[in-house]
């Protein structure tokens, strides 16, 4: 996902710019999670994900499909074919930052639960994704920082549409 996030990013260096190009920084790896049907609370076997990078709005499949063969030309083992795009709309949400290691992120679940309750606010469902503020292998697992982010069910707009490609893995 990085390599074709990064193929993207310096495309309008050797050839034109796509028509609505701005600058901007390569967005962070996310995950959304959920678990198998009735698996047991914590069973980290059963969870399943899909991982993404959120694109820029000017992203066409047009121009995915030629930024995927500059990628491949560059890491031709990797596999292309799982990658595809999407549009994923999230609306209503919310997330908060989690620092340390991920075994002890249902106490920040915990958190959001509460103000959930305290608000009057109810998820839409057991899935919840997590965006990445660096790769997960690089800090210490005290000072890793996901974001995790839950959908609300929620009366108000629905968001907007985001560009992602992505890899699914479950």
């Amino acid at each position: 996902l990085y390599t074709l996030s990064y193929a993207l990013k310096m495309y309008h260096k050797k050839h034109p710019a796509p028509e609505g190009w701005y600058e901007y920084a390569v967005y962070p790896l996310e995950a959304a999670w959920t678990t198998e049907p009735g698996a047991a609370a914590g069973d980290k076997n059963a969870y399943v994900y899909d991982v993404m990078i959120r694109q820029p709005e000017f992203l066409t499949p047009a121009l995915e499909d030629s930024v995927r063969e500059i990628a491949a030309k560059k890491k031709p083992a990797l596999p292309w074919k799982k990658v595809e795009l999407l549009e994923q709309e999230e609306g209503e949400c919310l997330q908060m930052l989690h620092i340390g290691p991920y075994d002890d992120e249902p106490g920040t679940f915990a958190v959001m639960e509460a103000y959930c309750r305290e608000n009057g606010l109810e998820r839409r469902g057991i899935s919840h994704q997590e965006i990445y503020l660096h790769a997960p292998n690089r800090p210490a697992p005290d000072k890793l920082k996901p974001v995790p982010r839950s959908w609300l069910k929620a009366a108000g707009s629905r968001g907007r549409a985001s560009p992602m490609v992505r890899v699914p893995h479950g």
